[in-house]
């Protein structure tokens, strides 16, 4: 039996390519962030695009790190463009980050320097 192509709308395409270019754009100032921080001591989580460990410190190995940041795909961009600041993020609830050196604000926004 023949496989059956399912032709995508207009609609469905710009998603697609709309969730393309957030991933690339994530995971483009994601690396940049470890280029300004490096290090392993902080997990900045970015679900379900990127994951990746800044800042100096404590290196962390294997399980769950002592340091956790994580937020959106929407609330990352902001911040790494200077849409909006680490505290109101924070304060939003749209950044929950937890253990020690988790303040990202010398680091923002990532498109200055």
């Amino acid at each position: 039996m023949p496989a059956r192509l399912k032709v995508l709308t207009a609609a469905e395409l710009e998603r697609a390519d709309a969730a393309s270019d957030t991933r690339a754009l994530v995971k483009h100032y994601l690396a940049v962030l470890e280029t300004r921080a490096p290090g392993r001591s902080v997990e900045v989580r970015v679900p379900p695009f990127a994951a990746v460990q800044v800042i100096p410190g404590v290196r962390h190995t294997r399980g769950t790190p002592p340091a956790v940041v994580e937020t959106d795909a929407e609330t990352w961009l902001a911040l790494a463009v200077g849409r909006t600041t680490w505290s109101e993020a924070l304060d939003s609830g749209t950044v929950v980050a937890s253990g020690e050196r988790t303040d990202l604000t010398p680091y923002l926004p990532l498109t200055t320097h």
